[in-house]
């Protein structure tokens, strides 16, 4: 076969394969929005769920939410950027170096539903902590840590070294190169990784309901338990309590996450043009 035919041949069944997967996307999209969007409105936002959800809106949901992602990144990002440090810049190339970074990549294979059971056992039972956002964050915080972990690491790596030769040139110490010339040019690509974390503990519901519970109330403390929007989804499409407000929540679920991830492109390129 002729080169410069199997290279086309090959690049449009790339571009098919490209196209295929945007295609899925927009339609799982498009029709979860088409179904979801004519049901929000303010007192759907507004106003807490009743009657189990059938009535009322999501904003006990959203706050729930909001505490789990903030309490979750409270915990990982600084053990996930610290670990990310100590891997690439202390820590000399060996077989502990390999066992570290193998057992991060196994953690991030583990499934949720694990992460739930353990959370379960130990943060709700064994620490008497009960269902309530204290467990949930906790748990969360352990199923985005590897996430965490492996995008800072990238990040850290992708670092040219003659930025740190230069530093450490100018007699700066070694800690002092890593917090002025490595994590300000890595944090593009840490700031990825915690929106991907973001991302991942917005839509998790399995591991949620075993430790955060699936109380229709706002928490007043990190010592209540409290609905997020991805078990209430689940919850009402589930036990078909109402699908237009299943809808309405997935709707907004997606929303969000399309602002959150505009808004880490519009931060991470910024960041990316000052550096440069």
């Amino acid at each position: 076969m002729n080169p410069k035919l199997e290279e086309k041949i090959c690049k449009t069944l790339l571009w098919l394969m490209a196209f295929f997967t945007v295609f899925i996307l927009l339609a799982i999209i498009g029709n979860i929005l088409k179904n979801g969007l004519q049901f929000i409105n303010l007192e759907f936002l507004l106003e807490s769920p009743r009657r189990m959800g059938r009535e009322g809106g999501i904003f006990s949901s959203i706050i729930s939410t909001i505490y789990l992602i903030i309490f979750s990144l409270l915990i990982a990002t600084p053990i996930g950027i610290g670990s990310a440090i100590f891997l690439t810049e202390y820590k000399k190339k060996g077989t502990l170096l390999k066992l570290i970074r193998f057992t991060t990549e196994s953690l991030a294979g583990i499934p949720s539903i694990i992460f739930g059971i353990f959370g379960f056992a130990f943060f709700v039972i064994f620490l008497k902590l009960g269902w309530s956002i204290l467990s949930g964050g906790l748990t969360l915080a352990l199923m985005i840590l590897p996430t965490m972990v492996r995008t800072a690491e990238e990040a850290i790596i992708a670092v040219p070294n003659p930025f740190r030769e230069g530093s450490l040139a100018l007699g700066a110490t070694k800690w002092q190169t890593i917090v002025g010339v490595v994590i300000p040019s890595a944090l593009p690509g840490i700031i990825t990784g915690i929106i991907l974390s973001i991302g991942r503990a917005v839509g998790e519901s399995a591991a949620l309901i075993l430790t955060a519970g699936s109380a229709l109330g706002i928490p007043a403390s990190l010592f209540d338990p409290g609905r997020s929007m991805s078990v209430h989804l689940y919850i009402l499409a589930v036990e078909g309590i109402s699908m237009e407000k299943a809808y309405a929540t997935g709707s907004v679920l997606i929303i969000a996450i399309i602002i959150i991830n505009l808004t880490a492109n519009f931060i991470t390129n910024r960041q990316r043009a000052k550096v440069s």
